[in-house]
């Protein structure tokens, strides 16, 4: 019921001012009952039962209640109350998208908060709670590179899979190469308008067949835009390892990006290269491509209206047939 009503829309809006007729005639009826007084004085009330008229005059105020109702859904009637049947046709012109993250061991280093790694992955996971109409993909990458998933419209599955992603997963390294490769050739047979890789490292390609420009110039080949981002902060991060003792201790590491490499891959490919020193800068990032990577949608809506008017007018005609009917039965009065 209240969904039907948060639905209705009315054609005549104006004639709820007649509302304002409402408490005016609930005053007048107050200040009649003020002035009125019994017509016949009796010295005592002692031989008139009291309990067989209670009933009638507890309810004798129910007709003008009714006929006050009555008012308030004729006014609804009569400002014609409508729903609306709707649906739409959407065109969407969408963006295919590979987001390839970086799970070397050095993205466990805590100058991002908890680690670089964790907040990669929380922060892209926003990132794709923007993309609702985008066919997104994820390859991760260290000393090899693999599909974790493949390009889906089925976001919940994919943020799983992002949860799933740790260090670990394959051998220590770390193959920028090798994992853009893996990505451009998820994007290889796509067909969207608009074809996109988000590469995401701390390091310097030391690992895999594919070296970082070849990589490039493959993306460039396919026409996908490829975004770099360099993690990490400037001069030393804190990198944690289990001691001897079996305890977490910290030691200082040199952050070390290819940034060069990284910008000359975005500048091949028209896309822009970033560096993310911190949780805030990264989000900026992530926000910025957003905006730069938009679908295009066109929707056209089609509306069909219902008129409802007539609950409404069943309702005022019920109350004031029963005002009526109270008025000249159970609750006439002498004049």
């Amino acid at each position: 019921m209240i969904r039907w009503w948060n639905d209705i829309q009315f054609a005549n809006p104006e004639l709820f001012v007649l509302f304002a007729v409402v408490p005016l005639l609930l005053l007048a009826y107050i200040m009649k009952l003020r002035k009125s007084k019994a017509s016949v004085r009796l010295s005592t009330f002692v031989f008139i039962p009291t309990s067989s008229g209670d009933l009638k005059v507890k309810a004798r105020h129910l007709p003008y209640i009714l006929g006050l109702v009555g008012i308030s859904a004729l006014i609804v009637a009569l400002a014609r109350p409508q729903s609306s049947l709707s649906w739409q046709d959407v065109t969407t012109e969408g963006i295919d998208i590979v987001m390839t993250m970086d799970i070397s061991g050095s993205m466990l280093a805590e100058d991002l908060k908890p680690n670089r790694l964790e907040a990669s992955k929380e922060v892209a996971m926003e990132f794709i709670n923007g993309r609702p109409n985008d066919r997104i993909g994820l390859v991760t990458f260290s000393g090899e590179s693999f599909t974790q998933a493949p390009l889906t419209t089925d976001h919940a599955v994919l943020k799983n899979l992002f949860k799933d992603v740790k260090n670990g997963m394959v051998e220590d390294g770390t193959a920028i190469g090798m994992g853009l490769a893996t990505a451009v050739n998820r994007l290889r047979e796509s067909d969207a308008k608009s074809r996109v890789v988000i590469l995401l490292t701390d390091g310097s390609n030391n690992r895999g067949s594919v070296p970082p420009l070849t990589a490039a110039e493959i993306a460039r080949e396919f026409g996908v835009r490829v975004y770099t981002i360099g993690v990490g902060t400037n001069g030393l991060a804190p990198y944690p390892y289990r001691t001897s003792f079996g305890t977490i201790s910290y030691q200082k590491l040199e952050v070390k990006i290819d940034e060069e490499s990284l910008t000359k891959i975005a500048n091949m490919t028209g896309g822009r290269y970033y560096r993310a020193t911190n949780n805030r800068s990264l989000e900026a990032i992530y926000e910025e491509i957003d905006q730069l990577e938009k679908s295009k949608i066109e929707v056209t809506e089609y509306r069909k209206k219902k008129e409802e008017f007539l609950p409404f007018a069943l309702i005022a005609a019920a109350c004031f047939m029963l005002q009526f009917a109270l008025d000249h039965t159970l609750l006439r009065s002498l004049n």
